[in-house]
């Protein structure tokens, strides 16, 4: 492989890429904000023991897919670069002691890494949105925490592609009914798992109905159901989870197989899947993790949230927003070149986008407004300057007109005839 293409599974973010990536990401910080979410972000790099313990040692995650390096400057202290967003923002709130601060309201976005085999959407490197409430232990976080990632779907227009699955993993209690009634299932059935399957039985039965395994599948569709083994508390949490979505009009549907292996996850778990990027995928997905932050030896505290992948919704929402056409400056002789400059520094301070002709006779210049997709150029030459005005040409139409230099930017501004 040549050192002079990306490495395999990464990609190179081109402007008209990149374009469509920052509308997913501006679409989704202006509406975070109007919920009250607020900004931040978390290292690259984290101790390596903050997903251990988070994903769990055993997860295909942190065993098979974390990048994780020895830091020669910590003697035997290991670094990864970081899967995941939420382990990253929990550490944060541990670091700096925000236990107290009330509602953490946190959006978030950039790249993370997985070693795993390229696919659709999904590089070695791909980048996230982000969302959690943290220190909230009643329904209406969860219910928020979906309605804006439904609005965020609503304003890249994607709602028709999306469909809502949610489901309940119960509280700690009903988890554990779940977790014998599965041991129970799958040990009569040992012999017909998979390798990782008969390995997940002895540390976490719960991740076996992650598997893609054919056989596993098999002995899936058959396996014993959450909803058999909620308690009253749990069920009635769900059912104000339920209750808020209709009210706000969140269309859902409950798939009883959606499920979180790590014991740290109760209560809701969803996600917002689509058929139209191949196999069904997820676009947004979530959880409460009520019992992360203490699982990573800090206080109790109380959480849910989601993540969103940014390739995956770019794909689907195609052409981003148009972005403003902009002006060619286009001096004519020598004498106007330093003239032009000026002026283009002056129409961008009034918040006009302006592009350059650099080098070239007019022919070439105009060519190169054309190629920019210039709506207007503005021609600038010694009779132009000994007046005092500039030759303003519509691009499109070809029109002209003189306007004085004084006047060009409010001329700009104004609806073109």
């Amino acid at each position: 492989m040549s050192a002079l293409q990306p490495v395999r599974g990464t990609h190179d973010l081109l402007p008209d890429d990149f374009a469509r990536h920052a509308h997913v990401v501006d679409t989704a910080r202006t509406l975070a904000a109007r919920y009250g979410f607020r900004e931040l972000a978390t290292p690259l790099l984290e101790f390596t023991e903050v997903f251990q313990r988070t994903l769990g040692e055993t997860s295909d995650v942190v065993s098979k897919e974390m990048y994780a390096i020895e830091d020669r400057h910590q003697s035997g202290e290991r670094v990864s670069l970081r899967p995941e967003y939420t382990a990253g923002i929990c550490r944060a709130v541990m670091s700096n002691g925000l236990y107290n601060a009330g509602a953490l309201r946190f959006f978030a976005h950039g790249p993370m890494f997985r070693y795993e085999r390229p696919q659709k959407g999904r590089q070695r490197q791909f980048h996230q949105i982000d969302a959690e409430i943290i220190g909230v232990a009643e329904p209406q976080a969860d219910i928020e925490v979906i309605a804006l990632g439904w609005d965020i779907l609503g304003a890249l227009g994607l709602r028709d592609k999306a469909t809502l699955e949610i489901n309940t993993l119960g509280d700690s209690a009903s988890r554990q009914a779940y977790r014998a009634a599965l041991v129970e299932y799958f040990s009569a059935r040992r012999d017909r798992l998979s390798e990782d399957s008969r390995a997940r039985l002895e540390r976490n039965p719960l991740r076996i109905l992650d598997s893609k395994d054919p056989g596993d599948r098999a002995l899936i569709e058959h396996a014993p159901l959450f909803e058999h083994h909620l308690n009253d508390a749990a069920k009635a949490f769900f059912a104000r989870v339920r209750q808020g979505l209709d009210a706000i009009g969140v269309p859902y549907v409950v798939n009883q197989r959606l499920v979180r292996g790590l014991d740290y996850y109760t209560h809701t778990a969803f996600e917002f899947v689509t058929t139209h990027l191949g196999a069904q995928g997820a676009l947004i997905a979530g959880g409460r993790y009520d019992g992360l932050i203490e699982a990573m030896g800090g206080r109790p505290t109380p959480g849910i949230g989601w993540a969103g992948g940014i390739e995956r919704l770019a794909m689907l929402c195609g052409q981003a927003a148009a972005t403003p056409r902009p002006v060619a400056v286009i001096p004519i002789g020598e004498a106007a070149e330093l003239p032009a400059l000026k002026l283009a520094h002056e129409l961008r301070a009034a918040g006009i986008t302006v592009e350059m002709g650099y080098r070239g006779n007019l022919k070439r210049r105009m060519e190169q407004a054309n190629k920019a997709k210039a709506a207007w150029a503005v021609l600038l030459g010694e009779s132009e300057l000994a007046a005092g005005q500039a030759t303003l040409r519509n691009l499109d139409s070809g029109a002209q007109e003189a306007v004085a230099l004084s006047a060009l930017a409010q001329r700009l501004a104004a609806p073109r005839p």
